[in-house]
Formats: structure tokens, C-alpha cells, sequence
């Protein structure tokens, strides 16, 4: 019953409805607070407005005014299929993201300039390459696994965070001598503790002070930006050497787009820094809210162990799929309208924000039939719609790292339950929490290790 369910649902037509007066429905509550409703419950608060208002609803939020959402697989199809001219995705990330990632990055760009770009991103993260990396993520793991403590409750997230960190510094940017690991470490993390603010807060990205957010911010960033430029020039060197390295900035070195020409300095700046904002936080989370989500599946914990001691992946991909769509990392995908659109029956005006609702899509009745049981064999029955389960975007912007970063979590996790007895001290499911521009566990998910590792 649910294969046909997730099949009818996604075929629904998205076009052809009667033309609505006026913006889609939303919430008569004041701007703020729908933006503090969001922010104490992320996830909910998008699901209760798309059971309230239907597929397309609108949101307002202050110094964003009004956000459209979809939450249907034909529309959202409309939104990532649409012509890239009319339906900008880079220019919307860009009103959040560009302080930190640059005018250079994939996420930033549109149309052809973001086609050069992901063209020549795309071949390291994809196919027999990333197994070239399976090794390094399993040692960063177990290397990290063995500061544990027995028998004494601590967060997990941190920990996911050091591995998929580590991974990063060496797989992506090559370092692998300690005395610049260390100092690469601590750039990237004062630069994270910068970035959240100004990123979410538009109206600090001014200078007020030398200890100023926005002023803070700069400085960290000057200081990363330093040390990459530095890598970049030290690779450079090692290439006209002759060296080979198969890390990803050696390969975007060597990369060519279709007239010849190599990145420049600041595209390889900028592209750099996507892959370290996009590929370490985001995919630490993912793994601590799987933890999260299985120590309190404990049907699903066990198949979950007898699979991986018998080497079986199925089971363990499922795992990963069913842990994104209850808990997906970023709550939304965004396009800004360049052009009038129609989207479910309402007129847009050029300028629109519309978002793709990933919480409320993958929370709909009729396409994950008891959205809130954690059931990986939903994955294993049935293939989802492309636009039904998108925890990393969709069309020609999908995630380029999606790949890397399930493949990541395939390893990490098979260490965590093949090596590690854990359970939560707190049986109570932990909260979703908005983490700069990602949904965490409230607590970090907690976790006791019950005996010393396999």
C-alpha cells in the first residue's frame, strides 16, 4: 500500500489550477513571532503549516518579509526543473551565504557561471574516487572513537564533528602535517563561532567596533582565508614540481572547464570553503542525530547490528535515508524568482523567495505513510520519488557532495555499531535545535559508552 501511495503522490499534477487572488495563506501572527516558532521548533512548525494551508503557504520573517513554500513533489519538481534563468537559486543562497562562502562558490552563483563551476567540481566528489577515501575516514574515526569515556554520559556531536573535520583538512585541503592541522583546526573553528551570527542576522553585518560581530567575523575569516591562500600557493608549487596528491584541492588544481582555463585563486578560495561549510557540519549532524534516532529504535538498533557484523550495506543506506528524511539537516532549499511565476495556482512577483520545504515534504501523510516511526525498510520497499526526499536539494543544484557525505556516514557508523555498546542516558527524543544554518539535536545527543570499545 505504501509503494503505490508514494507513486500516486508524486505524480499529482502541479500545474493547470485556477489562479489564486493574492499571496499564498499564512499564519496572521506578527513576523517575529513566527520567526521564534520556528526557531523553538523548526521541524513542527513547518509541518502543522502545511497540514494547515496545503501544499503552498508563506511564511514572514523579519529583514526577509514574506517566504513562500512548497511542499508537494510535482511542485517542488516546478521549482528545482525550472528554467535556472527564471528561477535563481545561487542569488538566494547568496542573501545568507556569501559573507562566509564568497561570489565565487557553486551555492552563490547562477546559470552558467554555476554550471563552469560545478562541472568542474563534480568529478572528485563522484564514482571510484571517493573509495580512495575510505581508509582516511575510518582511521580519522577510530582515532577519535578512542577518547571516549567509559560509563560517563557526553555528546556525541562533537565527536562527529572532530571526525568529519578531520576528514575534510586531509581529504579535501591535503594537510596532513600535524603543526598546520592544529592551527588549520583552530581557524575553522573560530571561524564557525563567527559565522552563525552575521549569517543569520543580516543587520550585524555592519562595524560597530573592533569587537563588533560583523567586525569579529571579518578577522576570523581574514585569518582562514590566509592559511588557504597559503595551501593553495604550496600546491601550486608541488604540481610545477612535478608531485602528484589525489586530495580534492590537488584535482580542482588540475581542472580545466571546457575553454582550457583553470580556476583562479579566489574560485579555488571560495569553493574550498563551500566544501568545509557544506561537507563538515552538516554531515556531523546527520550522524549524531542517527545515533540519536537508533538509540531510541531499539528494533531498528539490532537488525541494524546483525546487518553490518554480517557485511551487509542495505540495511545500513536505509539507516542513513530514514535518518535524513525524519531529521534533515537544513530545513529548506531556496530559489528566488527573477521573473513572474506561477507555482500551485499563485502568481509570484519577480523577487519572491520560494523555498522547497523539505521538513513538511518529508512529514506528509500520503508519501511516507507514519511519518514519525523510524522505519529504514520504507527505503528498502520502495524507492522514493526524486522530489519526495530531498534532504540535499534537487535538479541540476542538487548537493555535489551528496555522495561523499553518505558514503562518510556508511563508514563512520558501521565503526559506531560494529565497535561500540552506547545507549542514551535520557530515553526522552532530544529536541531539534537550529545550529547556525542546520537542524541539531538539542543536547548534542547524548551518549553513554557501557564498556570498553571492540
Amino acid at each position: 500500500m505504501e509503494q503505490a501511495t508514494i507513486k500516486q503522490a508524486a505524480a499529482a499534477p502541479s500545474r493547470g489550477a485556477p489562479i489564486h487572488e493574492g499571496p499564498p495563506p499564512a499564519s496572521r501572527m506578527p513576523a517575529a513571532l513566527q520567526a521564534l516558532r520556528y526557531v523553538r521548533d523548526p521541524l513542527g512548525f513547518l509541518i502543522r503549516l502545511q497540514q494547515r494551508y496545503g501544499d503552498v503557504f508563506s511564511m514572514r520573517f523579519p529583514f526577509w518579509g514574506r517566504l513562500v513554500y512548497v511542499a508537494e513533489p510535482g511542485l517542488v519538481k516546478q521549482l528545482f526543473t525550472g528554467p535556472a534563468e527564471q528561477f535563481h537559486a545561487g542569488e538566494a543562497n547568496a542573501t545568507v551565504l556569501e559573507p562566509a562562502l564568497g561570489p565565487n562558490s557553486v551555492l552563490t552563483l547562477d546559470e552558467g557561471p554555476h554550471m563552469r563551476q560545478r562541472k568542474l567540481l563534480l568529478p572528485p566528489f563522484h564514482g571510484k574516487r571517493i573509495d580512495a577515501y575510505g581508509e582516511l575516514i575510518r582511521s580519522a574515526t577510530q582515532s577519535v572513537m578512542e577518547s571516549w569515556p567509559v560509563g560517563e554520559p557526553f555528546a556525541l556531536r562533537p565527536h562527529t564533528q572532530r571526525i568529519t573535520l578531520s576528514v575534510i583538512m586531509r581529504a579535501v585541503f591535503g594537510v596532513h602535517d600535524e603543526e598546520r592541522l592544529s592551527r588549520f583546526e583552530h581557524l575553522i573553528e573560530r571561524f564557525s563561532d563567527r559565522v552563525s551570527s552575521v549569517l543569520a542576522f543580516p543587520m550585524l553585518r555592519r562595524n560597530l567596533g573592533p569587537w563588533s560581530p560583523w567586525t569579529r567575523f571579518l578577522r576570523a575569516r581574514q585569518a582562514l582565508d590566509e592559511f588557504i591562500y597559503e595551501e593553495i600557493a604550496l600546491r601550486r608549487a608541488e604540481a610545477a614540481a612535478g608531485e602528484e596528491h589525489d586530495d580534492v584541492l590537488s584535482l580542482l588544481l588540475a581542472a580545466r572547464d571546457e575553454d582550457g582555463n583553470p580556476m583562479s585563486d579566489e574560485e579555488l578560495r571560495d569553493e574550498l570553503v563551500t566544501v568545509l561549510a557544506a561537507g563538515h557540519e552538516t554531515t556531523a549532524t546527520g550522524l549524531a542525530w542517527a545515533m540519536e534516532r537508533l538509540l531510541r529504535s531499539p528494533r531498528v538498533l539490532a537488525k541494524l547490528r546483525e546487518s553490518v557484523a554480517a557485511g551487509e550495506d542495505e540495511y545500513l543506506e536505509a539507516t542513513i535515508k530514514e535518518t535524513l528524511r525524519v531529521r534533515p539537516v537544513i530545513v529548506d532549499v531556496a530559489r528566488k524568482v527573477t521573473a513572474p511565476a506561477e507555482i500551485g495556482g499563485y502568481e509570484l512577483p519577480a523577487g519572491s523567495f520560494v523555498m522547497a520545504a523539505i521538513a513538511a515534504l518529508h512529514y506528509r501523510e500520503d508519501l511516507f505513510p507514519q511519518p514519525d516511526e523510524f522505519r529504514p525498510e520504507r527505503f528498502i520497499e520502495e524507492k522514493a520519488d526524486n522530489y519526495a526526499w530531498i534532504p540535499f536539494g534537487g535538479g541540476v543544484r542538487r548537493c555535489i557532495g551528496a555522495a561523499f557525505a553518505e558514503y562518510e556516514m556508511r563508514i563512520v557508523l558501521r565503526e559506531f555499531i560494529a565497535r561500540a555498546d552506547l545507549s542514551a542516558p535520557d530515553p526522552k527524543p532530544e529536541r531539534v535545535t537550529v545550529r547556525n544554518i542546520t537542524l541539531a539535536p538539542g543536547r548534542g545527543t547524548r551518549v553513554r559508552l557501557n564498556r570498553p570499545l571492540r
